[in-house]
């Protein structure tokens, strides 16, 4: 039942036990520069005043589960309804030849590498995606679909402002499921980028084909193998135990030479 204004009577929402809370309880969510640019987004879309009324969601604990894959978050959240909503956050992914660029321009710079896996996102990223013509964030709501089973017709309605905070806060603790929302793993994102600062070396085909064949080599497989002749050992050159004295630069204290001081030494060692 609705009042005058055609809208529905607030209510309260079913308490949920053991649900995922936001490690904030006040003030902004996000801690990180990446997971505030994509609350920025998603505000710059005109979602402000909507994503304020899941903040109470996110914090309480009635988001029972979220899920992140490849393009796709999904969220159960509990309303004031027994059972659960399901709430659904979609991402345009990048194909493969964009990755394959990507790839191409991560590998070009070490510090991404090395940050990523020290589980920071680099600021300079969004430079690296702006000059292949991409965007790490949604540059746009085509670029970005949102859908609840609740009742309430406006995007996003609560459940789904919930699951952008917790998304966020996601994005805080790794970032790399950003990317993974973009269409990379960290495994395989990893993985490229290794293969592609380090490239194994093509085998060298004319080396294998110097290679004498089996079968051109049975009859001399039980030979024995000519063994060359060992040359006589060259008479070693006699060197003085002093001589390493000789490639210092001349030291002076005192009026003394203190190289020179040392050889008696060095002559005593030598001898002993």
């Amino acid at each position: 039942m609705t009042d005058w204004h055609g809208e529905y009577p607030p209510s309260r929402p079913v308490r949920v036990e053991g649900g995922l809370t936001l490690r904030s309880k006040r003030g902004d969510i996000a801690r990180t520069w990446w997971s505030r640019r994509f609350i920025e987004v998603l505000e710059s879309f005109g979602m402000g005043g909507r994503l304020e009324r899941g903040r109470r969601y996110a914090r309480s604990g009635q988001v029972m589960s979220l899920s992140l894959s490849t393009s796709l978050v999904v969220a159960l959240v509990m309303g004031s309804r027994p059972e659960p909503y399901r709430a659904r956050i979609g991402v345009r992914k990048f194909g493969d030849d964009d990755w394959r660029r990507i790839e191409h321009a991560l590998a070009d710079r070490a510090v991404f590498a090395a940050k990523l896996l020290a589980g920071e996102m680099p600021p300079e990223i969004e430079e690296v995606f702006g000059e292949l013509g991409l965007t790490l964030f949604p540059r746009s709501l085509r670029e970005l679909s949102m859908d609840c089973t609740c009742p309430d017709w406006e995007v996003p309605c609560k459940h789904l402002a919930a699951t952008c905070y917790l998304l966020a806060e996601s994005f805080d603790t790794d970032p790399f499921e950003i990317l993974a929302w973009r269409g990379r793993s960290r495994e395989d994102l990893l993985d490229r980028l290794r293969e592609l600062r380090d490239p194994i070396p093509a085998a060298d085909e004319s080396a294998e084909d110097a290679l004498p064949r089996l079968e051109d080599s049975l009859d001399s497989f039980w030979l024995r193998p000519k063994v060359p002749a060992v040359p006589e050992p060259e008479e070693p050159v006699a060197r003085h135990p002093d001589a390493i004295l000789d490639q210092l630069d001349p030291l002076t204290v005192l009026g003394h030479s203190i190289t020179e001081e040392l050889r008696p030494l060095y002559r005593r060692i030598a001898d002993a």
